[in-house]
């Protein structure tokens, strides 16, 4: 190499590409994962990640920096080669360096060994062709540029990141607990977060619902494809509140890099938490409540204005904040399910049974209910007003059969009009079938038959 600072720059490059391989005790197909996202970034083949791996192993940081070559100097690419070389990348981005070396040599521009992997590589990153650097165009996906809405509570983010182990489990064993966050898009404003012991969407539905009686409802809320945010209850919420609902593209993490970024600030509590070594999950909240206040919350940011703080941010804009009632709230929250109404008039919900009535025998209609209280279901049918269905009590004797409605009564009748209309019909039968002559009514002459 021409010098040792160039060597450390690329020995410090290459650490950071496998630093997520180097971790202690990482899943076998959570490695393989990685390797494949990492080479497929970089450009890399997975034999030189796995070399760069051993020699890190072996010798650590010097382990990765480039080996001399002796004292000759390697021949000089020409000009009119690199410029060939760049067409080709630019026909296919795609194309490596092996097999833009293969193509000139089998075209006749360059000699058998003429240029070097290494060599052509370094020119094209140079110029801005290297692989990463055309990948930055021709990649669909979101935007690369940064974006941030203006006013406060016009975008929410949302995150789940998997939290420290506490001994909370049966008979005092460790279960992880998990941390959901929802942050301002405009200010960094953590408008609540705390740790819950499942993860499942009712932890979402938790922050959320307290999010929103804090600080009222956002015009938008923007999470990634988790199971816990892309259900029919959330969707369901967000029509209720008028909140309008977005979803990240799929493979696109940079896109929700703001909540992202704050997940990795939290790293740093966990570490201060741990030599706390809190036994329940209230101390875990309590103290990262603490930690949220002091060292996030009201501290400069970078990202903002004049550096303010998030609190100062949001507190400081003048944009409104939208309250929702709480009857509106609450109902907003409820869940939903549908259900056939079977021959006796009830539905089968959570295995239970429920009296829905007769009247909507075969029907399909909506279950809203509160997951924590089961014991009364709202019921709603389109043309009807809600109404609550409770559990049916089975007793030592059969209940009542209740009445027929009036509408399914049976209509007195003078006559059967099925008879009424048979005969009509046999009557036009009977025409249909009679000859246009007959010959019952021509005699016989002479004994014989005419």
């Amino acid at each position: 190499m021409k010098d040792q600072k160039k060597a450390e720059e690329i020995a410090q490059k290459r650490v950071e590409l496998i630093l997520p391989l180097i971790e202690k005790g990482i899943d076998p197909a959570l490695a393989r994962e990685k390797r494949k996202n990492i080479c497929k970034e970089s450009g890399l083949s997975e034999r030189t990640l796995r070399r760069y791996l051993n020699e890190y192993r072996d010798k650590g940081f010097m382990g990765l920096k480039p080996k001399g070559k002796g004292r000759f100097e390697s021949k000089a690419i020409s000009e009119e080669l690199i410029e060939q070389a760049i067409l080709l990348r630019r026909e296919v981005p795609s194309r490596s360096i092996a097999q833009i070396i293969q193509i000139l040599e089998w075209e006749g521009k360059a000699g058998p060994g003429e240029i070097k992997r290494s060599t052509l590589q370094e020119k094209l990153s140079e110029r801005g062709y290297s692989s990463r650097q055309m990948r930055i165009y021709t990649d669909k996906g979101v935007a690369a540029r940064r974006f941030q809405h203006p006013r406060r509570n016009q975008l929410i983010h949302s995150d789940i990141k998997y939290g420290p182990y506490l001994p909370i489990g049966p008979g005092g064993a460790k279960k992880q607990v998990y941390l959901v966050t929802f942050l301002d898009d405009a200010t960094r404003f953590v408008l609540h977060g705390a740790f819950y012991p499942t993860l499942d969407q009712t932890i979402v539905e938790d922050c959320f619902r307290n999010t929103i009686q804090k600080w009222g409802a956002p015009e938008a809320v923007y999470f990634d494809n988790g199971k816990q945010y892309r259900n029919k209850w959330m969707a369901r919420t967000c029509s209720k509140l008028g909140i309008r609902l977005l979803y990240a593209r799929p493979y696109a993490p940079e896109s929700t890099g703001k909540v992202e970024k704050f997940n990795q600030t939290v790293d740093s509590f966990l570490k201060e938490s741990s030599l706390e070594k809190p036994k329940t999950l209230g101390r875990l909240n309590e103290l990262f409540q603490i930690w949220l206040s002091e060292c996030y919350q009201n501290k400069p940011h970078t990202a903002l204005k004049n550096q303010m703080s998030p609190e100062e941010a949001f507190m400081s804009d003048c944009c409104p904040l939208r309250f929702i009632d709480l009857d509106i709230l609450v109902d907003a929250f409820l869940h939903c399910e549908s259900r056939k109404v079977d021959k006796s008039g009830c539905i089968s919900f959570m295995s239970k049974k429920y009296e829905v009535g007769l009247n909507f025998i075969g029907r399909t209609v909506d279950v809203i209910y509160d997951p924590a209280n089961i014991s009364e279901i709202t019921i709603e049918y389109e043309g009807c007003d809600p109404w609550k269905a409770h559990e049916l009590v089975i007793g030592r004797r059969c209940g009542k059969r209740p009445g027929l409605p009036e509408r399914l009564g049976i209509q007195p009748a003078d006559s059967s009009r099925l008879l009424s209309a048979a005969a009509s019909k046999n009557k036009e039968r009977q025409i249909r079938q009679t000859p246009a002559i007959s010959f019952r009514s021509v005699g016989k002459e002479g004994g014989r038959h005419v």
